[in-house]
């Protein structure tokens, strides 16, 4: 039988992406391949509950929304997401996938909406990229930067124009929550007339810091 392991099931508003502030599903996958400094889900690193494939997704009919978000952790670390992505699918869901970058999205159905890191310097993880998967992305896709300071924003504006990311898909920054401010990033992004758009955490916004929705 196929399965997976679980930390949470959850319905909640879209925090970030292009979807921010849509009703959504939320699949949170255990485990995780990488140790961000700043994470906020450290929660997830543990094994969590092992659920079937009919679980799972009986579970996300029963919370009846369109929009399900599959996340971790790194989801890709188990060989059976794939499957439920494609099993979403044919429940004609609206599937998002958020990954850290580091493991390959090529077999991840063209289907799903691949919200995908790039780990900047603050992470303690900027070398852990697999840049194969640039080539992998479309643009219904999205890559987040999430940035501490100035550094950060530095960084990941001279990534951005030497991959030419803005001509592949759509590009999210994301100021760490009381850490790089709203207020600075967003004029930095202004002044450089960046292709980016300003990625808030709502759901920390609305539900504080240390809210799980």
């Amino acid at each position: 039988m196929n399965y997976l392991y679980v930390t949470e099931i959850l319905k909640s508003l879209q925090g970030e992406s292009t979807y921010q502030g849509i009703p959504c599903i939320f699949v949170r996958l255990s485990g995780c391949n990488l140790r961000c400094d700043y994470c906020d889900t450290k929660y997830s690193y543990e094994t969590g509950h092992k659920k079937s494939i009919n679980e799972i997704v009986s579970e996300v009919d029963s919370l009846k929304l369109p929009i399900v978000e599959i996340t971790g952790g790194e989801p890709l670390l188990q060989k059976n997401t794939t499957v439920l992505m494609e099993r979403l699918l044919k429940k004609e869901k609206k599937v998002l996938l958020e990954t850290n970058g580091s493991l390959s999205i090529e077999k991840v159905p063209a289907e799903v909406v691949k919200i995908m890191d790039i780990k900047t310097p603050s992470s303690g993880m900027a070398d852990k990229i697999n840049i194969k998967n640039l080539d992998f992305l479309n643009k219904n896709d999205e890559i987040k930067f999430v940035l501490c300071n100035k550094n950060d924003y530095e960084w990941a504006k001279n990534f951005i124009f030497k991959y030419d990311l803005h001509e592949k898909c759509k590009i999210l920054f994301s100021g760490v929550f009381k850490v790089f401010s709203y207020s600075e990033l967003a004029d930095l992004i202004v002044k450089d007339n960046l292709p980016v758009r300003l990625n808030l955490q709502l759901h920390k916004i609305i539900w504080g810091e240390n809210s799980k929705k």
